[in-house]
């Protein structure tokens, strides 16, 4: 057997090599030369896989590490017969932890209170429902958006767009990338959605670049429609607008989900995935020897602190977005070297909060975000 790699999937290297052989090679040199007597692509977002790739080839089984699949031509696979999965949710705790840390830090910098406020999370699947999970915990009022969901499950639980545009401080977007259809997120922040925002909210991107217009959202900037944009994923990348670069409060160079943990996750769900199609008889596999970030105990003491301020400090210790966002904005033209480097990033579960002076009920939130609990 033949399986082509993206060599950017991290922990992979090993994983296949007793099965066949295995080629490594950066997504844009995964060709259709290259893959024509494969039996299986392992990839990421960045190789395009439709029939320029894949007419003429032996390739029975794609899989990609990531969520998203719209770099996939699924019509194309089933014409020709070849099997296809993704990796759903496998970074979803580290958007969460990404919204999160923005969400502290915008609070700090713009001097208000999270708790209480209104966020409207547009797509809830298994990102926005962590987020959404998330903001309850700490005590914001959370509304639901997702008209698939709404018509399988009822309206009990969601609400229109047109409500959360009226009534939410932030607006989270969690969705696909369809280009067309009922359920359309082409542009679903265009100038009308900007245009009908009273509260002038801030508004989150860390889904897919398409799902904002970056014309409709510099003139929103501009003629203070919203209070701030962050932007994770952008129209045109590596290419980004500098401009609206330079507009946004926050902006990272499509980072959000890349905690090891997702990471490896994603590579353990395409492995598995593979396995299973092939009959490899490694269906449980899991990524070995994941990177641990130079600390993992947080001392925290809540003396003369709000609840608002432990939950700041316990949450920003483990991922500080500041950091990228600084990056990104002094190596604008390094977007995909930024992501390729990327330094060591762990997800709450991996944190052990050494607690003093902190109340029970504020110790219960920190364990039902995922951190452990050591008081002293």
């Amino acid at each position: 057997m033949k399986f082509v790699v993206d060599d950017k999937i991290p922990y992979i290297k090993g994983a296949l090599e007793a099965f066949g052989e295995v080629v490594y090679l950066p997504g844009a040199k995964t060709t259709a030369d290259v893959v024509r007597d494969a039996d299986a692509i392992v990839t990421r977002t960045r190789t395009k896989c439709n029939e320029d790739l894949l007419k003429g080839s032996s390739v029975k089984f794609i899989a990609t590490a990531t969520i998203g699949f719209d770099h996939i031509d699924t019509n194309y696979c089933a014409e020709a017969g070849i099997e296809w999965t993704n990796a759903p949710g496998c970074n979803s705790k580290s958007v969460e932890q990404y919204v999160a840390s923005t969400l502290f830090v915008l609070a700090e910098k713009h001097g208000f209170e999270l708790k209480g406020k209104t966020i409207g999370v547009v797509g809830v699947g298994q990102v926005g429902s962590k987020v959404a999970r998330f903001c309850e915990i700490i005590g914001m009022k959370v509304l639901l958006n997702d008209p698939p969901r709404e018509r399988a499950e009822g309206s009990e639980k969601f609400v229109s767009l047109k409500e959360i545009q009226e009534q939410a401080d932030f607006i989270t977007i969690h969705v696909p990338l369809n280009m067309e259809g009922e359920d359309a997120t082409f542009h679903l922040a265009d100038e009308n959605f900007f245009n009908n925002l009273p509260k002038k909210p801030f508004v989150f991107n860390s889904c897919r670049g398409e799902v904002v217009d970056s014309n409709a959202a510099k003139v929103a900037i501009k003629e203070n429609k919203i209070n701030g944009l962050v932007l994770d994923c952008w129209e045109n990348e590596p290419d980004i607008d500098l401009e609206l670069l330079v507009a946004c409060d926050i902006a990272t160079p499509h980072i959000a989900g890349y905690s090891k943990d997702g990471k490896a996750n994603g590579t353990s769900m395409s492995i598995q995935a593979i396995s299973r199609f092939f009959g490899l008889g490694a269906d449980d596999w899991i990524c070995p020897n994941i990177e641990l970030p130079e600390q993992t105990n947080i001392q925290l003491d809540g003396f003369m602190c709000t609840e608002e301020q432990i939950l700041a400090k316990a949450i920003l210790s483990t991922y500080d977005i500041r950091h990228d966002d600084a990056a990104l904005r002094a190596n604008t033209k390094d977007f995909e070297k930024l992501r390729g480097d990327y330094p060591v990033r762990r997800e709450f579960p991996v944190f052990t909060i050494e607690a003093a002076n902190i109340p029970q009920v504020t110790l219960n939130k920190l364990e039902q975000i995922g951190f452990q609990i050591k008081t002293k």
